[in-house]
């Protein structure tokens, strides 16, 4: 992926709604390229949704019908939720 295009899905990462700002933007910056194709996909198709929808999804509310965005979800909220022992 080139690197205006990379820039550009930083950009769409910045939602304007802090609950989203604090989960996108830190996972874009340190996960998004390592992640395989498949994911990054997922995540690209992610930032397409609507706001009232990721935010539902992230505060799990409800759960996306797209298994993939579910699994992106859930690996997200894994960074920044504490681990239970």
């Amino acid at each position: 992926m080139k690197e205006a295009e990379l820039n550009r899905l930083r950009w769409r990462s910045r939602r304007g709604l802090l609950e989203l700002d604090l989960l996108l933007v830190p996972f874009f910056d340190e996960e998004f390229r390592s992640l395989d194709p498949k994911c990054q996909e997922a995540y690209v198709l992610l930032l397409e949704e609507e706001d009232p929808d990721l935010l539902s999804w992230i505060s799990q509310k409800s759960k996306p019908k797209n298994p993939q965005f579910d699994a992106l979800i859930q690996k997200m909220l894994k960074r920044v939720q504490p681990a239970s022992e």
